[in-house]
C-alpha cells in the first residue's frame, strides 16, 4: 500500500470556508478580510471589540535537538490542538510561517504532516498572504535609504564602514552573504561592502513579531540602529525619518492569518523569525488574539528547548507578559538513536543500547523545562511504525525518574484521534500551578546573562569571547543597552555550537565571536560559533523535487 505524501493528503482534504472557521471565533463575516476561500487576515484591533476576560490556558510545543530522522514538533503542535478539540476544548493552534529558504532547501515545507497539517499547505509554504515580501520590501527600503542619504549629501555624517543594516531576500543564497555594492559612475551611489541575510533573520522580522499594533511597531522600527557616525554615535531608522514609510508597508502584513487544520481546528499562522539565528516564535499579536478567542491555544518554539523555547520564555514571554500553562518536548525513538551516534540509514533497528546513549539529550531539555523554568512537561513521543515498545519503556522509564510523564503521540498517522491521550496529559498540566522563572535577570551584565544560557541551558563550563565581541560589548554597555535581553544565535543541532557534538555533551566551552544590537527588536544578538544569517542551499535542495502540472496542481513539495 503507497503511503500518501504530506501534500497528497493536504490536497484530498475537503476544508470548511473560512468564514466558517470565523464563526468558531464568534467572528463575523465583516471581520474578516478573505484571501480567497481558506485564508483570512483578521485585525487586530477587533481584540478591542471583542475583549476577553478568559483565562486561556496556552501551551508551548519544542523538542530535542533537530536531526536529519525528524522529530515532528510542528505535526504534534497541531495535532494536540485537533485532539483538545475532539475532547470538547475550545482550541486554536498559533504557529510561525513557513520561509522560502528551508521550503527550498533541505527542510522543505513546514504546516505539519499526514494527518496534522494546517491547510492550504501549499498557499502557506510559499507566498500565503505576502507578509514575508511586505517584511522584506521594508527591510530593503530602510537599506536603500541609508545608502541614498550618503550618497545625497550624508547630513547625518554616517560611516560607510559602520553600517550593519544589511538587505535581505527570503531565499538560501550563499551568494549574496557578502557582496561590493554602489559600483559604476557617481550617480549609482557610494561604493561600500554590504550583504544579504535571509528575511527571517531580519531585525523587522523580530520587531514585527514582538510589536503589540501598528504604533509599536512603528516606534520598535525607528528604534533600530543602523550604524554608526563618524564622531560613534549610533543612527537609527528614525533618524533617517524610514520607520513611518516601513509601517506602512507592514500595516495588512501585521495582520494575523487565519486558516485551519485538517480537521477544522483555527489556526494563525504569522510571522517566521529563524529560532537559530533569530528568536524563533509566531507574533505576539496573533498568540493574543488566539489567547482573546480559545480556551487552550497550543504553539511552539522553533528547534529545541536550547533555542526556541528559552528565546520564547527569556524574550517573548518577558516582553508580552505570557506564561505557559504546559510544555509538550517531542522526541522520537530514531532522533534518539541518531543522537547515541547510530548512522541514519540504520534508525529503524531495534538498538537499546544506542537509545540509552541518545537519552541524555532528550533528558537535557527536560530538565530545561522543568528544572531551570520551573515548567510543567510531558514527553511526547511522535511514533513511527518501526519503534518498539521496548525502546518507548525505556524512554518512559528515563523520564519518570525526573517526575515527567511520556505519552505516545499518534497525530502524524491518525490525527487529532491519535494525540488524545496527550491532549488529556496536558490538560492535567495546565491545571497545575506552576510559577515561570526567567534564565537571568534583565539587570544583570551582557556576560552574565550569556553566561546563564551557555552553562545552565546548554550545559558549556563557560563563555570565551573574540576581541571583535569584547570591543562591541563594552560599547553596548557604554550605549546603555546592557539591560536588554539575550538572543543567541546558536547551531540547532547540538547543545554546544558544535554541530559535531551530539547527545549531552560535557566539558566544552561557547565562543561568541561578534554581538549585534537590535535595539528596535529590543534585544541583543549574540552569535557563536560557525553560525550563519544566510543559509546556503545543499547539494540536493528540495528545489528539485517541486513541481506543477498543466493543471496548477503541485507536487514534491514535501
Amino acid at each position: 500500500m503507497k503511503i500518501k505524501s504530506d501534500i497528497e493528503i493536504a490536497q484530498e482534504a475537503k476544508p470548511l470556508h473560512i468564514r466558517e472557521i470565523g464563526k468558531k471565533l464568534g467572528l463575523l463575516e465583516d471581520d474578516l478580510e478573505f484571501y480567497g476561500k481558506y485564508k483570512a487576515k483578521v485585525d487586530y484591533n477587533l481584540l478591542k471589540t471583542y475583549k476577553s476576560d478568559k483565562k486561556s490556558k496556552l501551551i508551548l510545543t519544542t523538542a530535542i535537538n533537530p536531526t536529519p530522522a525528524g522529530e515532528g514538533k510542528t505535526t504534534t503542535t497541531i495535532g494536540v490542538a485537533d485532539a483538545l478539540q475532539k475532547i470538547g476544548k475550545n482550541t486554536i493552534v498559533a504557529l510561525r510561517e513557513p520561509s522560502l529558504g528551508p521550503v527550498f532547501g533541505i527542510k522543505g515545507g513546514a504546516a505539519g504532516g499526514g494527518y496534522a497539517q494546517v491547510i492550504p499547505m501549499e498557499d502557506i509554504n510559499l507566498h500565503f498572504t505576502g507578509d514575508f515580501h511586505a517584511i522584506g520590501a521594508a527591510n530593503n527600503l530602510l537599506a536603500a535609504m541609508i545608502d541614498n542619504h550618503i550618497h545625497q549629501g550624508n547630513s547625518l555624517n554616517i560611516n560607510p564602514k559602520t553600517i550593519t543594516w544589511r538587505r535581505c531576500v527570503d531565499m538560501n543564497d550563499r551568494q549574496l552573504r557578502n557582496i561590493v555594492c554602489g559600483l559604476g559612475k557617481r550617480v549609482d551611489g557610494v561604493t561600500r561592502e554590504d550583504g544579504f541575510d535571509i528575511t527571517v533573520a531580519s531585525e523587522v522580522m523580530a520587531a514585527f513579531c514582538l510589536a503589540n499594533n501598528i504604533a509599536d511597531l512603528r516606534e520598535k522600527l525607528g528604534n533600530i540602529i543602523i550604524g554608526y557616525s563618524y564622531s560613534g554615535e549610533p543612527v537609527t531608522a528614525k533618524q533617517l525619518n524610514a520607520n513611518g514609510a516601513m509601517a506602512a508597508l507592514l500595516k495588512d502584513a501585521l495582520k494575523p492569518n487565519l486558516v485551519q487544520t485538517l480537521e477544522g481546528t483555527p489556526a494563525f499562522v504569522h510571522g517566521g523569525p529563524f529560532a537559530n539565528i533569530a528568536h524563533g516564535c509566531n507574533s505576539v499579536i496573533a498568540t493574543k488574539m488566539a489567547m482573546n478567542f480559545a480556551d487552550y491555544v497550543v504553539t511552539e518554539g522553533g528547534f529545541g528547548a536550547d533555542l526556541g523555547a528559552e528565546k520564547f520564555l527569556d524574550i517573548k514571554c518577558r516582553m508580552a507578559d505570557l506564561k505557559p500553562d504546559a510544555v509538550i518536548i517531542v522526541v522520537t525513538v530514531r532522533a534518539l538513536k541518531y543522537n547515541g551516534g547510530i548512522n541514519k540509514e540504520n534508525l529503524n533497528e531495534v538498538n537499546l543500547e544506542a537509545l540509552d546513549a541518545g537519552l541524555p539529550n532528550l533528558l537535557k531539555h527536560v530538565e530545561n523545562i522543568t528544572k531551570v523554568f520551573k515548567l510543567p512537561a510531558v514527553v511526547a513521543i511522535n511514533e513511527f511504525p518501526t519503534d518498539s515498545q521496548e525502546e518507548i519503556d525505556l524512554i518512559q522509564t528515563r523520564c519518570n525518574e525526573l517526575g515527567v510523564n511520556v505519552v505516545v503521540s499518534q497525530v502524524w498517522a491518525k490525527g487529532g484521534e491519535g494525540g488524545v491521550e496527550l491532549a488529556r496529559e496536558v490538560v492535567r498540566l495546565c491545571d497545575q500551578k506552576s510559577d515561570l522563572e526567567y534564565v537571568y535577570p534583565l539587570d544583570c551584565s551582557i556576560k552574565e546573562k550569556i553566561n546563564a544560557i551557555a552553562t545552565k541551558i546548554y550545559g558549556a563550563d563557560g563563555v570565551d569571547y573574540t576581541k571583535e565581541a569584547e570591543k562591541e560589548i563594552a560599547n553596548l554597555e557604554t550605549l546603555g543597552f546592557s539591560n536588554l535581553p539575550i538572543c543567541m544565535a546558536k547551531t540547532q543541532y547540538s547543545l554546544s555550537d558544535d554541530t559535531t557534538k551530539l547527545g549531552r555533551p560535557t566539558g566544552f566551552r561557547i565562543t561568541v565571536r561578534q554581538l549585534n544590537i537590535s535595539a528596535g527588536a529590543g534585544f541583543i544578538v549574540a552569535l557563536t560559533g560557525e553560525i550563519m544569517k544566510m543559509p546556503g542551499l545543499p547539494k540536493l535542495p528540495a528545489a528539485e523535487r517541486i513541481d506543477v502540472d498543466e493543471n496548477g496542481v503541485i507536487s514534491g513539495l514535501f
